[in-house]
């Protein structure tokens, strides 16, 4: 740290407040300090670091102190603004600065022993100058020439020798009586006299008072007051006197530094207050009395078309909420037709429950065709089950496929598939066409009229893969095949929750159940279809399998292409929106 750097700290002072006088006061005021003397006296310097030290004599220290009062001057006279430094000692060396609120708004500078004009404020040249007398008792004054307005205010004066400085305020009042007070008469005013005040020239804003012939004080007039490009004030009291025997009214402008005071009196006539007529008292009687017979029927007139409004919106309510309510009723029946004509035109698309289907579709006795296994599988002797031989078990190459021996054409059926070991082995369930070409290695689609669900690399999803995957992976899988409709749907027969549904847009001709394996010890069984889910949800009964199949209104029932009679669900039921926008298009 460079020694020329300072520190500042506070402490408190006892200093004496004026040149020669023995009143003593306290106040706490920044010094300033080198750096290195406040890090050393938090600890001892390294002596082998060989770092350099500040050293000061005691005698270069001083305290700079200005008047503790503050100094008034008058406008237009001169001014000296003092402050000294303790101990006493010769200042004729040092740097000498009084400024304003910033270092750099000098007001003089004390240089080189000569007195430094290129910093100086403009408005303080040639009107400022260093009273010397008594600079090497340690004191030092700036005198102000012809003191002006704006040199009211706080200053500083700025002690500097080499590194070492201190600084102590002061503050300049300034003064300044203008010109007497001019009284006039204006003109009458309500039931008095209007008496203008104005004094010009006065700094700081003087204090204007009025008073009657007998001293009293009126506390009640108006006053304005503007300052010129100089900073004096001019000032406009207005006075409304009423009484026609205050004779005589003075006008009193102080100033509240100086003391001084100017005053003007002015004798208001008794005929210039304006006399009362004796109609007067009465007329206003009358006009009060009209006002308030006025009032009452303003408030009549408007409390009885208050009433009828109340009346006319309570007719107008009543009248919207009956038509609400036929509106209500209106819509009500045309979501209900609504949601019968979607649910009967579109109650096959929907993700139904397996059990919910199942009532629905007829069960098919699935068989497995011998002759349509490859020869790396192995039937039961009842046909319902495929798995691997005993020598063989599959390789991710290859496709082993068979078929069930039942083909189907028409109507709604369904059958179960039980698959053993799901996890851990690669298998494929579903339907296709009796065409399709099964030999060598094949993939299976829609478009090649293949329409099956599988289990491939770890993941159970569709063929072909679309990203989109089942967890957890079933363990016995329910196909649903509508002909009529045109699509095949498979459930998770566990807890009856929809798998996947194909639309057969591509299918036509015979369509035969698809089994195939390819890795692993897996097997697929055939089951009854008697078993039913573990999580089964309320049972809506009844659905037609068709959208074609005509229903019945509530409570009527109605017939279905599967033979079974049943009645039409409500509004409640769990399948249908609460209303057309419920429903995706």
């Amino acid at each position: 740290m460079a020694c020329g750097q300072a520190a500042v700290l506070h402490k408190v002072v006892t200093v004496y407040s004026e040149m020669r006088t023995n009143t003593w006061r306290r106040w706490e005021e920044p010094i300033w300090i080198p750096w290195v003397g406040v890090l050393h006296s938090e600890e001892q310097p390294d002596k082998s670091r060989g770092v350099p030290k500040c050293s000061r004599s005691r005698r270069e220290e001083f305290m700079v102190i200005g008047p503790s009062e503050p100094i008034v001057a008058v406008l237009g006279g001169d001014i000296m603004l003092p402050c000294r430094v303790s101990p006493a000692m010769d200042v004729q060396n040092m740097e000498l600065r009084w400024f304003r609120s910033k270092f750099s708004e000098a007001v003089l500078i004390y240089q080189n022993q000569r007195e430094q004009r290129e910093e100086q404020l403009a408005q303080y040249r040639g009107r400022t100058s260093l009273v010397k007398d008594f600079l090497t008792q340690g004191e030092a004054a700036v005198r102000i020439h012809n003191v002006q307005a704006f040199d009211n205010g706080l200053y500083t004066c700025f002690f500097r020798m080499g590194i070492f400085y201190e600084e102590a305020g002061l503050e300049l009042k300034v003064a300044g009586v203008g010109s007497a007070p001019q009284v006039h008469i204006t003109g009458p005013e309500e039931d008095g006299v209007r008496v203008v005040c104005m004094a010009l020239g006065w700094f700081p804003k003087p204090q204007v008072q009025w008073r009657a012939l007998s001293g009293e004080k009126f506390l009640t007039f108006s006053e304005t007051q503007a300052q010129d490009a100089e900073g004096l004030f001019t000032i406009n009291a207005t006075l409304v006197v009423r009484d026609p025997s205050s004779g005589n009214v003075t006008c009193s402008v102080l100033n509240p530094i100086l003391g001084q005071e100017k005053a003007m009196a002015i004798f208001i006539p008794e005929p210039f207050f304006p006399r009362s007529s004796p109609w007067k008292l009465a007329f206003m009687v009358i006009l009060t009395v009209l006002m308030l017979l006025l009032l009452g029927a303003v408030f009549y007139i408007m409390r009885e078309h208050t009433a009828k409004l109340q009346e006319m919106q309570e007719w107008e309510k009543l009248h919207r909420d009956k038509k609400e309510d036929q509106r209500i009723k209106e819509e009500a029946l045309k979501a209900r037709d609504w949601r019968k004509s979607v649910y009967l035109a579109s109650l096959k698309k929907a993700k139904l429950y397996a059990d919910w289907r199942k009532e629905k579709f007829q069960t098919l006795t699935v068989s497995l065709d011998p002759e349509s296994a490859h020869s790396i599988l192995a039937l039961s002797d009842d046909k319902t089950s495929v798995t691997f031989k005993d020598s063989c078990k599959g390789s991710e190459d290859g496709v082993y496929s068979v078929l069930g021996h039942e083909g189907i054409t028409s109507g709604c059926c369904y059958w179960e598939v039980e698959i053993k070991n799901a996890e851990r082995s690669e298998w494929a369930l579903g339907v296709c066409r009796r065409d399709v070409e099964r030999k060598g290695w094949y993939q299976e689609s829609p478009e090649k009229g293949f329409w099956v669900v599988a289990m491939y690399d770890n993941i159970f999803g569709s063929l072909p893969a679309n990203g989109e995957h089942i967890v957890p992976i079933p363990q016995r899988v329910g196909v649903f095949l509508d002909l009529k409709e045109g699509d095949v749907s498979f459930y998770n027969m566990t807890d009856g929750s929809h798998l996947f549904s194909f639309p057969l847009a591509s299918a036509s001709g015979t369509l035969l159940p698809y089994f195939r394996l390819r890795s692993g010890n897996v097997s697929l069984t055939i089951c009854s279809g008697v078993g039913g889910p573990v999580q089964t949800p309320l049972p809506f009964n009844n659905l037609p399998c068709s959208s074609e199949e005509p229903g019945s209104l509530p409570g009527q029932g109605f017939s279905s292409g599967c033979g079974v009679d049943g009645d039409f669900p409500g509004a409640e039921s769990p399948l249908l929106p609460c209303g057309p926008e419920a429903m995706s298009p």
